[in-house]
Formats: structure tokens, sequence, C-alpha cells
């Protein structure tokens, strides 16, 4: 999806703040008290999960500049 939209002519690093978790928003959201275990723990997983999305996107992104550098 986040592809797409690059390509449709989204600029990557507003693309980019759309699928990062800031890790300071994370950790703060883990050290409350009141969330239960199993709580922290889907957190840190959207967390984990959002960083391969980013990856998956950054390498696309760099391809897709080679790609057009190469035409």
């Amino acid at each position: 999806m986040f592809y797409g939209l690059f390509l449709r002519g989204h600029a990557a690093e507003d693309l980019r703040r759309d699928i990062e978790l800031p890790k300071d928003l994370v950790d703060k959201m883990l050290q409350r008290k009141p969330y239960e275990d199993s709580f922290k723990d889907s957190i840190e997983r959207v967390y984990q999960y959002r960083r391969k999305v980013l990856a998956i996107f950054d390498e696309l992104v760099t391809n897709q500049k080679t790609r057009l550098r190469l035409q």
C-alpha cells in the first residue's frame, strides 16, 4: 500500500513517518503500569512489524530510484 502511494507521487519521507513508530513512544507505552503483559507483547510485535514494513519500503524505494537512473 505504501509503495503504491509512493509510485503515485507521495513523498517517501512522509510515508516513512506514517510507517514508523518512534522507539521512545513504544518505550513510554511499555513503561505504563496498568497494561497487562499480553498488551505489552502486542505493542512490541506491532513495533517489530512496522520496522520490517519500513525496511521493505526502503528497499523498494531504493530499487525504484536505481531503475529510473538506469533507463
